[in-house]
């Protein structure tokens, strides 16, 4: 039975009942529902707890899709965790804190995308930082002058939405897909697209804030040389 993904039509869900439908020979936890987001396209897999309905908690180190089953998500327990029971219903609990910074680190990769309009070879997202790596011709990036675009688009308090287009509509339309390394999500016959109003639209399965402006100020903190025409760029939430 697929998981049902709650936080693909709302990212802001902190807490949600859901049924366990199955516990794994390693001790991972199917439920029928999530608000955890499984690791996938350079986002890392939420953390948190599953609340029991005695009040104790089960501690969840990170999230992932079944490779048997990728329409399913798994809840990875951390070290020394008790097993929950097949049908039992409990309580998540995200570790908001943390999956805000990735949100707003996340939406500030794709304006970083815009700064820079290369093709992007890969990326990363962290707690409160992030990278890409563009396949750029050789000459240098000024990191205060990539800095100022990127908070200029940040400054412009553009609204952050979601749609879907079917497979074939992405095929017809292969400039929306930036990535070289990560290709968006499909399998379900429709593919998400991320807009951020009068900016930027491609296709994207993860996490994002409402509105550039939740964002704050970011730093440039880092431009590095990684091949000839590589070029890595980090930044941090400042």
């Amino acid at each position: 039975m697929p998981t049902e993904l709650l936080f693909r039509d709302d990212a802001y869900l902190r807490e949600t009942p859901a049924k366990v439908e199955a516990v794994n020979e390693l001790g991972g936890i199917v439920l029928d529902r999530t608000i955890f987001y499984a690791t996938g396209g350079g986002q890392p897999g939420d953390v948190g707890v599953l609340r029991r309905g005695d009040g104790s908690e089960i501690a969840i180190g990170t999230t992932i899709y079944n490779k048997e089953d990728k329409s399913q998500v798994i809840h990875v327990p951390a070290a020394d965790q008790a097993a929950p029971a097949v049908g039992e219903t409990v309580t998540l609990v995200l570790d908001w804190e943390r999956r805000l910074k990735r949100m707003r680190i996340h939406t500030a990769l794709h304006l970083l995308s815009v700064v820079l309009p290369y093709p992007v070879t890969g990326g990363s997202i962290g707690d409160g930082d992030g990278r890409l790596d563009f396949d750029i011709p050789e000459g240098g990036l000024d990191k205060a002058e990539v800095a100022e675009k990127l908070n200029e688009l940040v400054a412009r308090n553009a609204a952050v939405t979601e749609s879907w287009i079917t497979d074939a509509e992405l095929d017809a339309n292969p400039g929306l897909v930036k990535t070289m390394s990560v290709q968006p999500p499909r399998g379900s016959g429709r593919v998400r697209l991320v807009s951020i109003e009068g900016i930027d639209l491609q296709p994207c399965g993860g996490t994002h804030v409402r509105n550039t402006s939740e964002i704050g100020l970011v730093a440039i903190t880092d431009i590095e040389k990684k091949g000839k025409q590589n070029r890595r760029v980090r930044i941090a939430l400042a």
